[in-house]
């Protein structure tokens, strides 16, 4: 080999050690409710993630719960109390911020299947990916691919609180549902196409509750036993806590992000979370506090002690946010 050739070789070995040796950073948030509070926010110019948006773009990668559609058709269900749709032209403020969202929740079929099809449109337009839901069951249940700095990782979302009328289907648009089975499946499926890391993202617990119930805690640690390396979860409104199980965390849920109209006090506040990888898994763990005010519009907060943790650990720490 030539002088110049070796010297190649030198610089293209180095180069790669250096892709493999940077961490990969993930940023998980809760709900995002773009309707009402924010949606008027948004409307007139504001801007709900602005005080969030330079820890946002610090990450490599950011997804969140798309907590309603984004359309102008449809109609709401006379059956629900609580129906969101957010304008278009909301997606201005997710460019940049959010790479994917989640569409498996209980406001996703807020103004019917036309209306969720329409949000399908706009997020596609505005390049934001979605999961959890589709225009069929197969799309419904595909994982999000994330395959950044050398790892490939594979994100499921489940939705677990009514209504199951709006479970896609082999041939209808809409979300995907939680069965134990075909979670389980899906995860070992996901694994056996590659996928480094599964994280299974749920919508599921009881509302304005602080802990988990045994159903959460039954089914994350099923979601782990077939091969998740962690499982994040949201939809009670309010955060409920980690804990550590085979060394991996569950973060049962990260409550609200973008919010508004809640008196409850615990409604008010949500965790971001943000996840370290590399070649030999997850490095690193933490929560970082956020507070809404009454546009919904999320505020971090110093000076919190809120969960984190080291990858691999049986140690659920607490980290100080400065």
């Amino acid at each position: 080999m030539s002088h110049f050739g070796r010297l190649t070789a030198t610089l293209l070995l180095l180069f790669t050690c250096q892709l493999q040796a940077e961490p990969l950073s993930l940023i998980f948030a809760g709900d995002l409710m773009l309707d009402d509070g924010p949606g008027r926010l948004i409307a007139d110019g504001g801007d709900p993630l602005l005080p969030f948006s330079d820890i946002l773009r610090e990450a490599d990668y950011r997804i969140g719960n798309l907590e309603c559609p984004i359309a102008e058709s449809g109609q709401a269900f006379d059956n629900k109390i609580y129906s969101f749709r957010a304008q278009p032209a909301v997606t201005r403020v997710l460019q940049g911020r959010f790479d994917a969202v989640a569409l498996a929740n209980n406001h996703s079929g807020d103004y019917g299947r036309e209306a969720f099809l329409e949000t399908l449109h706009h997020l596609d337009q505005a390049g934001i990916a979605h999961f959890g839901g589709g225009r069929n069951l197969s799309e419904a249940h595909a994982p999000l691919w994330i395959e950044r700095k050398g790892l490939k990782i594979a994100v499921l979302s489940y939705n677990e609180f009514k209504p199951r009328t709006f479970e896609a289907g082999a041939n209808w648009p809409g979300i995907a549902w939680s069965e134990d089975d075909q979670v389980i499946t899906d995860i070992r499926a996901a694994k056996a196409a590659g996928a480094d890391h599964v994280i299974p993202f749920m919508h599921w617990g009881w509302e304005r509750e602080p802990l988990p119930d045994k159903r959460q805690q039954t089914l994350a640690r099923k979601m782990i036993d077939a091969g998740a390396s962690l499982v994040v979860g949201g939809h009670p409104h309010v955060t409920q806590g980690a804990e550590i199980y085979q060394g991996k965390p569950i973060i049962y849920s990260l409550g609200n992000f973008v919010f508004d109209g809640f008196d409850l006090p615990a409604a008010r506040r949500g965790w971001l979370l943000r996840l370290k990888f590399d070649q030999t898994g997850l490095l690193f763990w933490e929560t970082l506090l956020a507070e809404m005010d009454e546009n919904g519009t999320p505020h971090p907060v110093s000076g919190a002690f809120t969960p984190c943790g080291r990858g691999g650990e049986a140690d659920l720490l607490e980290c100080h946010t400065p």
